[in-house]
């Protein structure tokens, strides 16, 4: 399996752990997001992605939206710049 399954793989994973109804959770899961946003991704775009997914994720009743996912989609799917896989 290739780093672009992977990828999609965890993406959908840290979603689904991000929308836990776990009161304060989103305290902790907020800046671990914005981490791995930025461990997974790389360049501008993965650092203003990371600040979005940390907000997305502080603010409650937000946690629906599927941040990973749409970064991959962006970044494998809808992106025409060339990606260099390590």
């Amino acid at each position: 399996m290739s780093i672009k399954y992977k990828k999609l793989i965890a993406s959908i994973l840290i979603d689904v752990v991000g929308i836990i109804p776990i009161p304060f959770f989103d305290f902790i899961w907020a800046p671990l997001s914005s981490y791995f946003m930025l461990k997974m991704y790389k360049g501008k775009k993965a650092k203003i992605a990371s600040i979005i997914s940390f907000i997305e994720e502080i603010i409650p009743y937000t946690d629906v939206l599927p941040t990973f996912t749409l970064m991959w989609l962006y970044v494998y799917v809808f992106s025409t710049e060339e990606i260099s896989e390590i």
